[in-house]
């Protein structure tokens, strides 16, 4: 038997495939996360690509980057199920990880569609390939053809699919104000907090306001939500004597909207950020747990 040879790696073919794949790094992690909802799991996904990527017959490939995204969002599919098992054993709600997008509103996409959390938090109770479909659609303009041939159905069930999500997510779209509004009512919310007015908390609030903290068992997470405008303005008041000493409040842009971060010896230990409908704001929204915070930098007072 003759000595068997090893395959012969060419250098120059795998710095090219290099470059190619952090050329799509960031549309790739964009599609994980819009999916998974934690930078994580998108981080997971995106080294898993990578090694497909690897072992694919390149010179087959005629678009890399539909290639990577098709990779990508099956992937994504198939984590979705472990991700959702897991949010099972979470203490307390469970809300998207913030990610800075302060220098890619779109992270990655062609649009920054189903990144804002008003959009997310209703994408988490989509079946995956309707939130595939969806995001393949509406975040990176892909042809229902091509959604079709990545989530493997058929064009007409394809176009069902992002118009079935679409109407779920037609009040999220239609409500939210434009940032500009929403920083507004931030800033006036935390005026409001600080003082425990419970008055101007009602005034900045929608009638069926709820307040959701992530904070997997944080000790001062609330582990449950409040609901209604009384309710959530006499849950903020009770805490404004003690919750805010000492912190130093800064501003990050936070999945294509303003958010406030509260930070304490310059780390930041909780994120605030709302959605908001013209009727006030409807969803209050804490970050707080420590490992959700990692990616969050604080920019400016």
């Amino acid at each position: 038997m003759g000595e068997r040879t090893e395959p012969v790696i060419d250098p120059d073919d795998i710095a090219l495939a290099v470059t190619v794949f952090d050329e799509h790094r960031r549309r790739i992690f964009g599609i994980a996360y819009r999916m998974l909802g934690t930078v994580a799991d998108a981080e997971d996904i995106v080294q898993e690509t990578w090694i497909r990527w690897q072992n694919a017959d390149r010179a087959e490939v005629r678009e890399p980057g539909a290639f990577l995204a098709t990779v990508a969002t099956r992937l994504s599919i198939n984590a979705t199920q472990s991700a959702h098992a897991r949010r099972e054993t979470y203490i307390g709600p469970w809300l998207p990880e913030p990610v800075n997008t302060d220098a890619d509103p779109a992270l990655g996409a062609e649009r920054g569609e189903a990144l804002q959390y008003a959009i997310l938090l209703v994408l988490e109770k989509l079946t995956p390939t309707e939130r595939a479909a969806y995001i393949l659609r509406e975040a990176l303009d892909y042809p229902y053809e091509r959604i079709a041939d990545v989530i493997g159905a058929t064009v007409a069930s394809a176009r069902q699919l992002v118009s079935r999500a679409r109407r779920h997510l037609e009040s999220a779209r239609k409500a939210e104000v434009a940032a500009a509004e929403q920083r507004r009512l931030l800033e006036a919310f935390l005026v409001a907090a600080q003082k425990g007015d419970v008055g101007d908390l009602e005034r900045l609030f929608a009638e069926d306001v709820v307040s959701y903290t992530d904070g997997n068992g944080f000790k001062l997470a609330a582990r449950v939500p409040v609901a209604g405008r009384g309710r959530v303005a006499k849950f903020v008041a009770a805490f404004s004597s003690h919750f805010w000493t000492g912190k130093q409040i800064g501003w990050v842009e936070v999945n294509g909207r303003p958010a406030a971060t509260l930070s304490e010896d310059g780390e930041v230990t909780t994120l605030v950020t709302v959605t908001a409908a013209e009727d006030g704001i409807r969803r209050l929204l804490w970050v707080m747990s420590p490992e959700k915070l990692g990616h969050v930098a604080q920019v400016g007072a």
